[in-house]
């Protein structure tokens, strides 16, 4: 498995190069501009050209763009969803000018909207963010679908939803899924046996496919199980622990995939902790 981590592109996309150095990342996320507000500022060519040469030097792949936190595509607000369609649309341009593979989303909340128009809102928002986007070549990032821990009107706590949203895009095959080792648990899926992992990853694969599962993240619940209370720990310190994520990074359906941790404090000191963690665990 090749880890890494979310790192900040604080000062710059070439800064992002140096914070994975020093984490010993393989595979990085990051967020391609302010994740807290919709304005956005070009990307600058220079910063783009060592971002990318950095990368292939010290052969960090894949590389994954989250979308910030404001989009919701689920919205019943036209304004909102406009805007948010516009947000996907150019972060999928933009992860192709930086050499990204994927762009993780979020599933939207639904508000006051049922869960069926939620997810109809969805479908109708991506189809046209990857319009809007342009004409799709094999070399494009992968748009990954991430699941939620299933807080208020959120939708992707169930694997049936982002299996509803992947097999209703025009472009299915441009879609993917990322799995939350926090969400899941959160919402309700087993991972603390090999018994419940493995029911958890029969039920993935009769709805998305395991062959959409492109991405792990890699995150400990500081909830308890079944909570749909969103709150990511530090690995093996949080309510799936160590046997848990023994079995995670283990698992020869997953060894395979590349686990991005977004674990809290963003830290080194916390960081290299948990990718030895991480590391102990899957030569145990």
């Amino acid at each position: 498995m090749r880890l890494g981590f979310h790192v900040s592109i604080s000062g710059g996309l070439r800064k992002a190069v140096a914070e994975a150095r020093a984490r010993k990342c393989q595979t990085i996320q990051i967020f391609s501009r302010n994740p807290r507000g919709w304005r956005l500022k070009e990307l600058d060519l220079d910063d783009v050209a060592e971002f990318r040469a950095g990368i292939r030097a010290a052969d960090i792949c894949p590389v994954a763009v989250h979308l910030p936190y404001l989009p919701n595509l689920a919205s019943e607000n036209d304004e909102l969803w406009r805007k948010s369609i516009a947000a996907l649309a150019a972060d999928l341009k933009r992860a192709a000018q930086i050499g990204a593979q994927y762009v993780v989303a979020h599933m939207g909340c639904a508000q006051t909207a049922t869960e069926e128009q939620g997810l109809a809102r969805m479908i109708r928002g991506i189809d046209r963010a990857f319009r809007a986007a342009g004409t799709a070549t094999s070399g494009d990032p992968r748009l990954l679908l991430e699941n939620t821990a299933g807080a208020g009107s959120c939708l992707g706590s169930r694997f049936a939803q982002l299996q509803t949203v992947i097999e209703g895009v025009k472009y299915p095959n441009r879609l993917g899924m990322v799995l939350d080792t926090a969400h899941a648990f959160e919402a309700g899926y087993e991972l603390r046996t090999v018994d419940g992992l493995n029911r958890t990853l029969r039920e993935l694969d009769s709805t998305v496919g395991m062959k959409r599962l492109c991405l792990l993240h890699l995150n400990d619940s500081k909830t308890d199980f079944g909570s749909r209370a969103d709150r990511h720990w530090h690995i093996g310190k949080g309510c799936i622990g160590k046997e848990g994520f023994r079995n995670i990074v283990n698992h020869p359906l997953l060894r395979h995939l590349p686990g991005i941790m977004e674990t809290p404090g963003a830290g080194l000191k916390e960081d290299l902790a948990n990718l030895r963690t991480v590391r102990r665990l899957s030569r145990a």
